[in-house]
């Protein structure tokens, strides 16, 4: 079948996350990888050429075909990958900020307004409905968690408070939401293979948490520990995801992208405060890692795009 407007999933988003992320993870480990300058930003321009090309996209698919888009909304399983959008909108803010700081704010807003806007709606949906263990995947994470990346725009551009309110609120969330995750993996239906890159996204709290919570409180005793938490994590995922290549390609495949962003970002930082022993190279190999795994998933994209097939109905 053809490509249509109508196939076009709002997690594609991911995307932008994945790359935006790769470029940050870069101006992190600059300190302690060496890098070319132009490595960094070249993700973080890619990152923004994705969002507007996405953006349009999807503004066409809500003129054409708004069932489409009120059947993700509404879509338990699904809804979850919708904030997809705005956190990519703050992770582009945040590479944009050095470079224009006009445009990064106004990316920051619209992200935190859409962001809070389909919490609200996400935690709408599980108070009015009955949500069963079918309905939970690391989605989910991205809607109710999300906000422990709003430091990384929200501090450069001065919006502490706010990015501080939401980073906490969501690192509340974390264990709740990742313990109904582990869940579901042990006790309920495994996962359809086209969703299963999306257990990748349990990296990203760990990660982040301690990231941001040591941009927002430098120092704060105990936070590496989560660190040490998110690399047996990231073996055990691997071995989990080992057949991978046969797993139907897909949007999904990006939510194998922004969670190794994260760890190599948390690497980078981790090695920054001990720059001597392993930790240097760990943060190198886990950079390389995360810039493999969005080459290989950027092609994929492309050349399924070009081939008639990414956005046709599955």
């Amino acid at each position: 079948m053809a490509q249509s407007l109508r196939h076009v999933p709002v997690g594609m988003f991911g995307a932008v996350m994945g790359l935006a992320g790769l470029g940050l993870a870069g101006r992190a480990a600059a300190p302690v990888v060496p890098l070319p300058t132009w490595f960094p930003e070249l993700w973080i321009a890619l990152a923004a050429l994705a969002l507007t090309a996405l953006l349009a996209t999807y503004v066409l698919k809500v003129l054409r075909h708004g069932a489409a888009v009120r059947e993700e909304l509404a879509n338990s399983a699904l809804i979850g990958f919708c904030a997809a959008l705005p956190v990519g909108m703050t992770l582009v803010a945040a590479g944009v900020e050095p470079h224009s700081a006009n445009l990064a704010q106004g990316l920051w807003w619209c992200g935190v307004l859409l962001m809070l806007a389909l919490q609200a709606w996400a935690l709408t949906l599980l108070l009015r409905r009955r949500i069963g263990l079918v309905h939970i995947n690391g989605g989910w994470l991205i809607v109710l968690v999300g906000g422990i990346v709003m430091p990384f725009a929200g501090l450069p551009l001065d919006h502490r408070e706010l990015a501080a309110a939401m980073f906490c609120v969501s690192a509340f969330a974390a264990p709740f939401v990742m313990g109904a995750i582990f869940y579901r993996m042990k006790a309920g239906p495994a996962l359809p293979e086209g969703l299963r890159p999306s257990a990748f996204i349990l990296l990203v709290p760990p990660c982040l948490i301690y990231v941001n919570g040591d941009a927002l409180w430098p120092g704060l005793d105990g936070l590496s520990l989560l660190y040490f938490l998110a690399l047996p994590l990231a073996v055990t995922l691997f071995i989990a995801a080992r057949r991978f290549r046969r797993w139907p390609f897909g949007a999904p495949w990006w939510a194998f992208t922004f969670p190794l962003d994260a760890l190599a970002g948390a690497a980078a930082l981790f090695a920054k405060h001990h720059p001597h022993g392993p930790w240097p190279a760990l943060a190198a190999g886990l950079l390389l890692l995360a810039t493999a795994a969005v080459v290989l998933v950027l092609a994929r994209t492309l050349l399924a795009l070009l081939r008639g097939n990414l956005f046709a109905a599955k």
